[in-house]
């Protein structure tokens, strides 16, 4: 889906309304007099923002919003930034919602989506959930990619889980190009991270 850069004034100002409407009734009347005369690129790019922020219920009540319109077409990349915004939060139960109704609205999980899931489950310990993840992307389908082989590792490490490290790591020899430049370029980082 189709994203301008730069937000226009009209975004900008919604945006603002929104995180000053403190109450109910404010919100419902932002929405009403505000959002509602919005074109689609720009409630697109006020979600995009309020994720960016991490407004958290604020993107939420857009996102409910947008799916709501008569022009509103599914799409995966909206369901993965919802999921690795509430990933950043900590916010499981509602990520673990948002990636359910996927399949009701006749989408399928990407790349992207199972990454940020995985990388939801290891922000609040849940390993075996964030390991179940990963599983059901290979199943599915879905490829690894670096990203995904980057939070596994390093979250498995911080974790000192060397059995599921050693899988993960075998994994990438199928998944991922030049391997072992890769493995080396992740264990450096790590390394420097944790150690500098």
């Amino acid at each position: 889906m189709w994203r301008s850069r730069v937000l226009s004034r009209e975004a900008i100002q919604a945006v603002q309304s929104l995180k000053l409407a403190k109450c109910p009734d404010k919100l419902a009347e932002v929405f009403a007099n505000r959002i509602s005369r919005l074109m689609k690129a720009d409630l697109l790019d006020i979600l995009s923002e309020l994720q960016r922020q991490n407004e958290v219920e604020l993107a939420l009540q857009v996102n409910v919003y947008i799916s709501g319109q008569v022009w509103y077409e599914p799409d995966i990349s909206i369901f993965s930034d919802m999921i690795l915004m509430l990933g950043k939060s900590s916010n499981i139960e509602i990520a673990e919602r948002l990636f359910g109704e996927i399949e009701k609205e006749v989408l399928w999980p990407d790349t992207r989506t199972y990454t940020a899931v995985i990388g939801a489950y290891f922000r609040v310990k849940m390993i075996e959930k964030a390991m179940e993840s990963y599983e059901s992307m290979k199943g599915s389908g879905c490829v690894p990619d670096k990203l995904t082989f980057r939070i596994l590792i390093k979250n498995l490490e911080k974790a000192g889980e060397k059995e599921l490290i050693a899988t993960v790591k075998k994994d990438c020899l199928s998944y991922i190009e030049y391997p072992e430049k890769f493995l080396e370029e992740v264990e450096k980082t790590y390394v420097s991270t944790v150690f500098h």
